[in-house]
């Protein structure tokens, strides 16, 4: 395994969470039950979205400002506290909102981490309340790590989807592409979800050529990124390709094209403002670490 190019580099947003997440404690009823008491702390949202102060610290109430019938997930303990997180009435039914862009931007980067973890299980709750295998209604059990449906007896858990992302290199140059719905000039790393009956390395491979057309080998993992959007883990991989023609799937890709190390090297040192050619992806994606670590090794 190869790790980002700097220890000192700043962590990958929503990676860090300092909880505890306790596990034994998940499980035991009666431990959780005590843990709801004044000193608990549960976390301020509207809907999916949390509230701040100006520091960018996620704000959170006490047990008592909670609604009786409220669906709490335990989150994890922290300073002796238990955290929690209330279920909304709906989970996102689509992709990030733009407000969600910006509160990745806001937040400290151990708040960020603890609300993206919050996000993903209390949006798959919002989704998730009756039963796939009977239509019954399910419960909340484990500290909200898992729902039960007593109609029938089935356990459902938290998902958490897989899905690649990758870099392809030919000769000193990275493959890069974008979607329509891209900023101008703005270019990533390609990526697509891991389908059943895959590794990681054949869906890095099948998803390069699905949509640029190039074979690629010695894929190798890099790093992740976990993604509350719903709740997709990003696996940074890197590749090799021996021929860099390019046939680019219009339906997935409005472009893809080759960059040299000095185009990189140059839209990195812009900043926000980016280049003629290319902005770099942005600080909390983690194609922004992947193509950095391709950069400095």
């Amino acid at each position: 395994m190869h790790a980002p190019a700097s220890s000192a580099a700043p962590l990958m947003a929503f990676a860090g969470s300092p909880l505890d997440r306790a596990d034994h404690i998940r499980v035991d009823q009666a431990a959780l039950g005590n843990l709801m008491n004044w000193r608990a702390r549960v976390m301020n949202l509207d809907g999916l979205l949390p509230e701040f102060d100006d520091q960018g610290r996620l704000l959170w109430h006490t047990i008592a400002d909670v609604a009786p019938d409220a669906e709490l997930v335990f989150l994890g303990m922290l300073d002796d506290k238990a955290h929690f997180a209330p279920v909304p009435a709906e989970g996102s039914g689509g992709p990030a909102m733009p407000r969600a862009w910006q509160v990745m931007q806001m937040l400290q980067p151990e708040d960020l981490a603890i609300y993206g973890g919050a996000r993903s299980l209390i949006d798959w709750h919002a989704r998730h309340r009756f039963c796939a295998n009977c239509g019954a209604p399910t419960k909340l059990v484990k500290g909200g790590w898992q729902r039960h449906c007593e109609a029938c007896g089935t356990d459902h858990f938290p998902r958490t989807d897989p899905v690649t992302i990758m870099l392809v290199e030919h000769e000193d140059r990275l493959l890069l592409g974008r979607q329509p719905r891209f900023p101008p000039r703005m270019y990533s790393a390609l990526a697509g979800f891991v389908e059943p009956g895959e590794t990681i390395e054949e869906a890095v491979a099948r998803e390069i050529h699905e949509e640029a057309g190039v074979r690629v080998r010695d894929v190798r993992y890099i790093a992740s990124q976990p993604w509350p959007f719903p709740s997709q883990l990003m696996i940074g991989c890197t590749s090799v390709a021996d021929d860099p023609e390019l046939t680019i799937d219009k339906t997935e890709l409005e472009d893809a094209r080759w960059f040299t190390r000095a185009e990189l090297e140059e839209a990195r040192a812009a900043g926000e403002h980016g280049t003629d050619l290319l902005y770099f992806p942005r600080p909390f994606a983690i194609a922004h670490h992947l193509v950095s670590w391709w950069l400095d090794r």
